[in-house]
């Protein structure tokens, strides 16, 4: 379930933003508002939810 404040990534082939990683800000009317960060830039960009995936934040993390 995709809600605010998760991680997802844009899976629509088609779209600027493939494969761009960002998190979830808000959710209404089955769009997404998905913030992404990069180095200098930030930019926030509205998705239907069929276009997003989510991602599992902790992989690729060595635990302890």
């Amino acid at each position: 379930m995709i809600l605010p404040g998760v991680a997802v990534r844009v899976k629509n082939v088609s779209d600027t933003y493939y494969g761009f990683q960002g998190q979830v800000q808000r959710v209404s009317d089955s769009k997404a508002a998905v913030l992404f960060e990069g180095g200098n830039w930030d930019k926030l960009v509205t998705f239907r939810l069929s276009e997003l995936e989510l991602v599992d934040a902790t992989a690729g993390r060595q635990k302890k």
